[in-house]
């Protein structure tokens, strides 16, 4: 890959300018509020574009081009069943009891709702949570820079992999321990936009040299090119999920578990100036969202729709160079019908997966090759952008990384200087020692990501790693917000015994099931295989279902068999004994609850049209 000074300079900018926020703000941050929650002093329609980008990391580029390549635009229920419903719920229902509880973090909102020991189990699986899903991105970086060649003939290739995952380390470090939560918000604002910028293009050219939607449709198995069709049963459709599984695990259970209780995206709108502009954070960041599909899913579907036999198709040149064969084989085709070089999992330019350490080709337990799914969006960019504006791209998915990164240490350090040093280890500090604390524990969390980077590298598609960490962490976690929010008679025993009880269900069904073709291990079956899944996320999702009912089972058991805390405790922390949030004062158009039905209206439309 030849890239111009152009390119070179594109990406040499943003770097500067992500590391000048930081240093701009420095001197703002003054206090702990400061650092961890801006100061609650950011508008509604900035806070809405960080919401969104906070989520926009690796998990939503690589990993959902992964997953439309993999699986096709049925990955867009990942969207518009898995995201913006439970996004509505959170601004209408939920931020009201965030925002007015005036707790600094969702684990503190556990302890002034339940108690000490509810908010130990949630801080301590959420920092785990947070660090895996910051190495996911820190490891979708590295990959991106060794595959590309951007650094070849700089370093020695062994070593690539390497000093990239160091590299964007040091980087993310830099600019949160300087400008603490305001400045992951302000870059989160500034990726946001790159990441449009950059994509967009991208879209366009693929779909000019594919024939459009219709070439696609005409090219790709009917399964991949609609989102409702063989939903029915599981074998019928490429996630390998039926529509009882797809709705429950993935609409209910993960959505609503990660939208409602996951405190990376939360955190955000907790920055906004006043409850009424933390309401529309949630909403106004559900509009952009609901058409990202477009932008990250169909590069996916293109990329496995190119094949071999077209003009200018083939592996590109760093891709080969890493040691993935070529896909460059004669493939057949009739008339003018481009045959993918295998029916039934196309594969089009995605090359095969090779260990990013030793570099070599990666077989499944039958011996066949593994397509390394991640590179979709990579691909893509070498085959179609030209010099100049392949800077443009590169930037745009070096964006995307630094996002998810940064998004989940900000929401680590929160949580382990609050919920855990502040409350187990240090009561009395003061509150400059906190801030000291805080910039200790980016450190920290960005350490422990360099090693989460290394853990992820078994996985051919990172949302199905990034899914598995969801389905154990955030699904049970819901069923204890569901019930503490929505009934009064939920105790801290109760609470306390369910989320260890759904934690447990979910290790335990993925220690006895595993996906077809998997081998026993981090895929599962580590305890022994009682049943195959068609997928890796048909297993995520019947994991949450599993975690979030022996939450949900345990907690009710437990709560009413131990007693209540009193009404006049739970005030503003239970939604039939929290006051109604006024909007009296606000034009129709202003409210919340309109924005929502918008929403939910265009929802159904996407829905219809895709079907």
């Amino acid at each position: 890959m030849n890239l111009s000074i152009i390119d070179w300079l594109i990406m040499l900018v943003y770097f500067v300018f992500v590391l000048g926020i930081g240093f701009a703000l420095k001197r703002y941050m003054r206090t702990s509020n400061d650092f961890f929650l801006a100061g609650r002093s950011i508008p509604a329609w900035v806070c809405g574009l960080a919401f969104i980008s906070a989520n926009l990391g690796a998990q939503e580029v690589i990993g959902m081009g992964a997953s439309g390549a993999k699986y096709g635009i049925i990955t867009s229920h990942f969207y518009w069943i898995g995201a913006i419903p439970a996004m509505v719920f959170v601004g209408i229902f939920m931020m009201p009891f965030y925002y007015g509880s005036k707790a600094r973090s969702v684990p503190e909102y556990l302890r002034m709702r339940f108690d000490e020991k509810t908010r130990a189990v949630n801080a301590f699986s959420f920092a785990i949570m947070t660090v895996l899903s910051s190495g996911i991105s820190m490891y979708a970086m590295a990959l991106l820079i060794q595959t590309l060649g951007l650094l070849h003939g700089v370093i020695p290739d062994a070593y690539v992999f390497h000093v990239s995952v160091f590299l964007s380390a040091i980087i993310v470090l830099g600019y949160i321990f300087l400008g603490g939560l305001t400045s992951a918000i302000y870059n989160e604002v500034l990726q946001f936009f790159l990441i449009v910028a950059g994509f967009a293009p991208l879209v366009w050219i693929g779909l000019r040299n594919v024939g459009g939607w219709q070439g696609i449709k005409h090219t790709l198995p009917a399964t991949m090119t609609h989102s409702w069709r063989g939903m029915a049963h599981a074998s019928t459709n490429t996630l390998g999920v039926e529509w009882v599984g797809l709705a429950m695990g993935l609409g209910f259970v993960l959505s609503f578990g990660y939208w409602c209780t996951d405190f990376l995206v939360i955190q955000r709108a907790m920055a906004a100036d006043s409850e009424v502009s933390a309401r529309r954070v949630p909403l106004i960041a559900a509009i952009p969202k609901m058409f990202f599909p477009f932008l990250v899913i169909l590069p996916g579907l293109i990329a496995v729709t190119v094949t071999s036999h077209m003009a200018g198709a083939g592996t590109p040149a760093s891709i080969q160079r890493l040691g993935a064969p070529s896909l460059a084989a004669p493939s057949p085709s009739v008339g003018s019908t481009n045959i993918p070089l295998d029916e039934a999992h196309p594969h089009g330019i995605i090359p095969q997966k090779t260990d990013p350490v030793s570099g070599q080709p990666v077989l499944d337990s039958h011996g066949n090759p593994v397509y390394n799914y991640d590179l979709a969006i990579p691909v893509m960019l070498l085959h179609f952008f030209p010099t100049g504006i392949l800077g443009l791209g590169l930037t745009a998915l070096l964006a995307s990384f630094m996002s998810g990164m940064a998004g989940n240490v900000t929401a680590f350090n929160t949580v382990w200087t609050y919920d855990i040093y502040q409350a187990y280890i240090n009561k009395k500090g003061t509150d400059a020692h906190y801030l000291w604390m805080g910039r200790m524990a980016t450190i920290g969390g960005v350490a422990l990501s360099v090693g989460a980077a290394y853990l992820v590298t078994n996985f051919n598609n990172i949302m199905d790693a990034l899914q598995l960490v969801f389905s154990i962490v955030n699904a049970p976690l819901f069923a204890t917000f569901l019930l503490g929010m929505f009934w009064k008679r939920t105790t801290g025993h109760g609470a306390f015994t369910g989320l260890l009880a759904g934690t447990g269900a979910a290790l335990v069904h993925h220690g006895l099931t595993l996906p077809a073709d998997a081998a026993p291990g981090i895929h599962g079956g580590w305890i022994a295989i009682l049943h195959h899944y068609p997928s890796d996320m048909a297993q995520n999702f019947w994991t949450a279902i599993f975690a979030f009912t022996v939450n949900l089972l345990v907690t009710s058991a437990v709560s009413l068999a131990t007693a209540p805390r009193p009404e006049s405790e739970l005030v503003g922390l239970v939604y039939s004994l929290t006051p109604k949030p006024i909007d009296t004062h606000l034009s129709w158009y202003q409210k919340p609850a309109t924005l929502g039905i918008v929403v939910l209206a265009m929802l159904i439309v996407l829905n219809l049209v895709f079907a």
